[in-house]
């Protein structure tokens, strides 16, 4: 049987708590996350027309204002001063894919910030597609990559244009 491991956010004594980041080291920390928003309505026009850059754009918009806002959104998250947040938004055949780099200078990763800005931005999505398609659905929400920290690069980048 495999010992089991405990977890970071869990003390000996079963309490759930913040991790203490005191004694590590402030580093560049960055993560990059994606999901991917699947739906039955033909959306590749989406971002050829004033609605389907609305959609983008504001979808964009709020990935970066979740994930500046993760610590109020998952409560054991460390508030962190994010020094970039890029939401990269491409619509393909059924489906749009979402995305997001995060970079701070910090002692704690910002894996929960990315995939945050990501999964807000996807409900976005689904939100402006809710009356032509309420089936619409999040998948594959997903952390590609990590770095910086004592556990260093994690994971494989994957280029987002600019």
């Amino acid at each position: 049987m495999a010992k089991e491991q405990p977890l970071s956010h869990v003390d000996s004594a079963g309490k759930l708590r913040m991790v203490d980041v005191t004694g590590k080291r402030s580093t560049l920390r960055r993560a990059q996350a994606r999901c991917i928003v699947r739906t039955a309505v033909d959306i590749s026009t989406l971002g050829s027309n004033a609605n389907g850059v609305y959609v983008i754009h504001a979808s964009r918009l709020v990935g970066i204002q979740a994930a500046k806002q993760t610590a109020n959104i998952i409560p054991l998250c460390h508030p962190l001063n994010i020094n970039d947040i890029d939401v990269e938004i491409d619509v393909k055949a059924g489906c749009v894919e979402i995305t997001a780099t995060v970079t701070a200078q910090h002692r704690t990763g910002v894996e929960m910030e990315a995939l945050t800005a990501c999964a807000f931005a996807g409900l976005s999505v689904i939100s402006a597609l809710v009356d032509v398609d309420p089936m619409a659905q999040l998948d594959d929400l997903v952390l590609l990559r990590k770095s910086g920290g004592k556990s260093g690069e994690w994971g494989q980048l994957v280029e987002v244009s600019r």
